[in-house]
């Protein structure tokens, strides 16, 4: 790959997965689809943005060290994979076959389930916040930062692994990355991370990467494969169990 297309595909995936202002060119989106090591990349950049609250740790008070994290994720990152979390919530509950699980999830209207799926992802970054801020500094940082990466290496591995379950963003990605494409990111962050043991951040990594198994899995049982809607969501819930099973490490440590 030519360095050109490498930039391209960096910026592709800023574009895609965080809110940061960057200029975009032609063949970004394509160069992004094909170079599923850029999810990783990203997500380094986005989990030292948003653990920059975490260094008032030792002077702030921990529900405001909390609330800086939440709005931080998502300064950076947006909302619009929230999205996915909440027609994930509507589509878990609705009762039928895979062809209605679809329609629900697709549909625009929101239910129930979005709204309580929505509602408990936020509160539970709120709580893994919390967490946070009863670390030291640097482990608290470690945590964001290998929970973003391992959030992102997830949803390489399903654009690179994962079937589409229908045409639209789930297909862009599962049609353009191959499984070979997985291994150089993958390799490179197993190896980031083993260097970084025993700070809980290396053990955020592969639970936040175990995170999104779970949408992967409901998905490809219960839909016939994944959509841009479940990489949305299991990028929030890998989030999600990637910070409190760091959190989590450096308590039982």
């Amino acid at each position: 790959m030519t360095l050109g297309r490498w930039c391209g595909a960096l910026r592709g995936a800023v574009t895609f997965l965080t809110r940061l202002p960057v200029p975009h060119r032609e063949g970004d989106w394509e160069a992004f689809r094909t170079t599923p090591a850029a999810f990783p990349v990203v997500g380094l950049v986005a989990g030292v943005l948003a653990s920059v609250p975490l260094l008032g740790v030792a002077v702030l008070a921990a529900p405001t060290v909390a609330l800086g994290y939440v709005l931080a994720v998502y300064a950076v990152t947006g909302i619009h994979h929230l999205d996915g979390v909440a027609d994930l919530g509507d589509a878990l509950v609705v009762h039928g076959d895979r062809e209605r699980r679809r329609e629900v999830l697709k549909d625009t209207t929101t239910g129930v389930g979005a709204v309580l799926a929505v509602a408990l992802v936020v509160v539970a970054l709120a709580l893994g916040g919390l967490g946070l801020a009863g670390l030291p500094v640097l482990a608290a940082v470690g945590v964001v930062i290998g929970t973003e990466v391992g959030s992102k290496l997830g949803m390489a591995a399903m654009a690179c692994f994962g079937e589409a379950s229908h045409d639209g963003m789930g297909r862009q990605f599962t049609d353009a990355a191959r499984p070979r494409a997985f291994v150089v990111p993958a390799v490179a962050v197993v190896g980031l991370a083993a260097l970084g043991w025993p700070n809980p951040g290396a053990v955020a990594v592969p639970a936040a990467v175990a995170g999104i198994a779970l949408p992967w899995y409901w998905a490809t049982r219960n839909l016939g494969g994944i959509s841009g809607d479940i990489f949305g969501a299991a990028n929030e819930i890998g989030r999600v169990i990637g910070v409190h099973v760091g959190v989590i490490a450096w308590t039982l440590s």
